[in-house]
């Protein structure tokens, strides 16, 4: 179960850093800056990321897989 936990955050982990890869590379730009909207997308793809990173790292730590 934890293995399926952990690569459940990972494939999460990917989607959402995708999402922010697009953005990144496909946001209009407005005056030269990219616009509010991309920018509040963005910084809520990072949350989700950031939440799912944590998750792995608390796995890591407090049930570590066994490499048996």
């Amino acid at each position: 179960m934890i293995q399926a936990i952990r690569q459940h955050a990972e494939g999460h982990i990917s989607k959402h850093s995708m999402n922010v890869e697009v953005y990144l590379k496909n946001a209009v730009g407005v005056g030269g800056e990219a616009h509010p909207d991309v920018l509040e997308a963005i910084e809520k793809e990072i949350e989700v990321v950031a939440r799912y990173h944590d998750q792995i790292e608390v796995l890591d730590k407090y049930f570590p897989l066994d490499e048996d």
